[in-house]
């Protein structure tokens, strides 16, 4: 009998065949939540705050731990209400809902690192012009620019959500909604969702990434025509988290790619696995990158700290 669309929602599922652990393996994931949110709203707060980083560099560094943010509250309640409270009904619009932003952030984050990676060449290429070519008003437009390429990428697929009858079961492989798992669902033509976010994906998240290459082999030509070798290892210095920020994005999102491409007979508690190491590893990491390999921040995370204990 096949079930009508409007009267039955969908169901989420948590690690399927561990239910009586569910609560045990919410405990390192509300942790990481945690760690993400603390993480993430102490970079942006310290970089609103702190008028040593009003820079452009740290303009792009706060969207990306807002983009962060974003991912890790879209995900977080479902996430938690499955495995705490074995609730796993989620209504069409919410998850549709969900869905969208979990894939708009996704792209989104990669268009903050493109714009990270030409921020780092405008400041190794033309140091002395890098403030005249960054202008506050340059950098809220790159941000409004990235925001509305991903925002208006993925809506198309998401719109047709609503248009499909969903006949068959309504089990969700995952904790939180995504278009590849809803579109199983549907009992209709769903070709142009399943061509649609390969051309996204081509066009967007891989072009992002040749951009951001071939911006560092420029970075590195620059570099090379340095004559000191300290101011060559000082301009290489200010790439690094840049570049571990890019490695952590980028490889698990190949990661994630090649465990639905070819791993179709692993157990499906490795695909929900990689799902989350790809949703909640670069949130976590980003900000202890750059907490680590960036003076600037450190420095305003110590003054923080010594304001928080002379206040009390």
């Amino acid at each position: 009998m096949w079930l009508n669309t409007t009267s039955s929602p969908f169901l989420l599922t948590g690690f399927p065949g561990m239910e009586k652990a569910h609560h045990w393996i919410s405990v390192p994931l509300l942790v990481v939540y945690i760690s993400i949110l603390l993480g993430n709203v102490t970079l942006v707060f310290l970089i609103r705050n702190d008028h040593n980083l009003h820079e452009p560099m740290y303009y792009f560094l706060a969207m990306l731990a807002t983009t962060d943010l974003g991912v890790t509250l879209t995900t977080m309640p479902t996430v938690l209400g499955v495995l705490w409270l074995n609730h796993r009904e989620i209504a069409h619009g919410a998850c549709f809902a969900q869905a969208y932003f979990i894939h708009t952030l996704s792209i989104v984050e990669s268009g903050v690192l493109l714009a990270m990676a030409y921020d780092r060449f405008i400041a190794i290429h033309n140091p002395l012009r890098y403030t005249s070519i960054l202008t506050n008003a340059r950098v809220i437009k790159i941000g409004i620019g990235v925001l509305t390429r991903a925002g208006l990428s993925i809506m198309p697929i998401i719109i047709r959500l609503h248009w499909f009858p969903y006949c068959r079961s309504h089990v969700l492989s995952h904790a939180f909604c995504l278009h590849q798992d809803v579109i199983k669902l549907a009992c209709a033509d769903i070709t142009f969702n399943r061509l649609y976010p390969v051309v996204v994906v081509f066009a967007m998240v891989l072009l992002d990434f040749f951009i951001i290459f071939f911006s560092y082999i420029l970075i590195l030509k620059t570099v090379m025509g340095i004559a000191s070798v300290e101011e060559r290892a000082k301009a290489l210095n200010t790439c690094v988290s840049h570049i571990c920020c890019i490695l952590v994005f980028y490889v698990t999102v190949v990661g994630l790619t090649f465990i639905h491409r070819f791993g179709k007979h692993a157990p499906q508690v490795v695909h929900i696995t990689m799902s989350y190491v790809h949703f909640l590893f670069p949130p976590f990491m980003n900000p202890v990158i750059y907490s680590i390999k960036t003076k600037q921040i450190q420095i305003g995370i110590n003054r923080l700290f010594s304001l928080s204990q002379t206040r009390a």
